[in-house]
């Protein structure tokens, strides 16, 4: 699928886009709505919506800067970004740290030092590392808080397998939002308690998506099932 939507889907991503707007005309949310609305969201790579401040590798960043495979991105204080990477695409929120990991030339790796991300993956096998939790996944979209008391995780759709010290390990399938985890060591294996849903949205993961020309699997002739639910 193109990056360009036409027909009768852009009616419908432009009422999608509206809503959007309601959590804010300026900024990433403000930024979402219109690029829904246009459906001009494909062809894109590196950093492609910036709001406020983040760095690759140290180094100041702004829309358009390049980022490879290896690299490390990390976003200020108040600050959001869009990026994307091959075939995989990224909402990193304020205070964010991630870094990727390649395996001939492919994404295998993703580490999350700190922070809040979102992030819609192509189909291969690939690590997600988190404090002392690690998630293998494949082709899925996954949302994720990191602190230092606990790591939030939300499978959005797909099936991944969560990793940690002493703990079995533990397989979750979802279709849409519908096991969000915490994951907590707080004794001598770590924890993986069911929790409720909060702080992304479905209109994020279409744009995510629509950067490298896919749908979510909740998209089916253009409707989210369920329509309104998570936003």
């Amino acid at each position: 699928m193109g990056g360009r939507i036409g027909g009768g889907r852009r009616a419908w991503l432009q009422r999608l886009g509206a809503g959007a707007a309601l959590a804010g005309a300026g900024g990433i949310g403000g930024w979402i709505s219109r690029a829904l609305a246009n459906g001009d969201l494909g062809g894109k790579q590196g950093v492609v919506k910036l709001d406020g401040t983040a760095t690759v590798d140290g180094r100041a960043a702004r829309e358009g800067t390049p980022i490879a495979l290896g690299q490390r991105v990390a976003t200020g204080k108040d600050s959001q970004a869009v990026i994307v990477i091959g075939q995989d695409a990224f909402l990193l929120r304020s205070q964010t740290i991630v870094e990727t990991r390649a395996r001939s030339g492919v994404l295998s790796d993703l580490l999350i030092s700190t922070g809040k991300v979102l992030s819609v993956f192509s189909k291969k096998p690939l690590t997600i590392h988190a404090a002392s939790a690690t998630i293998g996944i494949r082709g899925t979209g996954a949302y994720l808080e990191v602190e230092p008391a606990d790591t939030y995780f939300c499978l959005c759709y797909g099936e991944a397998v969560v990793q940690g010290p002493g703990m079995a390990d533990k397989l979750v399938k979802t279709e849409h939002h519908e096991s969000p985890l915490l994951l907590r060591n707080d004794g001598p294996a770590m924890r993986a308690d069911s929790a409720g849903f909060r702080n992304h949205t479905d209109s994020e993961l279409i744009m995510l998506e629509a950067l490298v020309g896919r749908e979510p699997p909740f998209v089916k002739d253009g409707k989210v099932y369920p329509a309104g639910k998570y936003g």
